[in-house]
């Protein structure tokens, strides 16, 4: 339910996960399959302290794609940014349901969501946008009255900023 859900990077965000260990040997199967019981208990157990997730804290994937619909409708029609001839001319109606989809699956991978992510990466997206510092601000402002008209509490929203934060570098090009 984050406003700056269109530049996330997913490759950027860790993700909570299992990890097993595969026994190397066949005469050490049962020892591993001991050790892979061992890590997943303890995996839960350390996600069980965290806390959820900020997908689950959002309300998962419905409500992520709520806000990312508010957030590409309210970018389409922000004078400002679409004074930028590159941002201008990626502005194409007939994308927005694909960019909104992609934007749902984005942010629901990198805040801990079960979706995948299969668009192209932040980088090769903004290529030819020439983004600025100034588009960028205008962007958080925006991002930011996306989440409040939604209610995301604060602490949710310093976590999505930090997400979108970590993909300014692939974004921005230009001062």
């Amino acid at each position: 339910m984050a406003k700056k859900l269109m530049v996330l990077e997913v490759g950027s965000v860790v993700l909570v996960g299992f990890l097993f260990m595969i026994a190397s040997q066949a005469s050490a199967q049962e020892q591993g399959t001991e050790a892979k019981e061992t890590s997943a208990e303890g995996a839960a157990e350390k996600q069980m302290e965290a806390g959820p997730s900020l997908y689950d804290r959002l309300g998962g994937v419905y409500n992520i794609a709520a806000v990312v619909d508010d957030l590409i409708d309210r970018l389409a029609v922000n004078d400002a940014l679409n004074a930028n001839p590159g941002i201008n001319s990626a502005r194409i109606p007939a994308h927005s349901p694909g960019v909104k989809y992609q934007l749902t699956a984005m942010v629901c991978q990198a805040t801990g969501g079960p979706c995948s992510y299969t668009g192209m990466s932040m980088k090769d997206t903004h290529a030819d946008m020439g983004i600025t510092e100034k588009d960028w601000a205008l962007f958080e402002v925006d991002f930011k009255a996306t989440l409040d008209k939604f209610g995301v509490p604060e602490a949710e929203q310093q976590e999505l900023f930090a997400i979108t934060d970590s993909t300014k570098a692939d974004i921005v090009v230009a001062e």
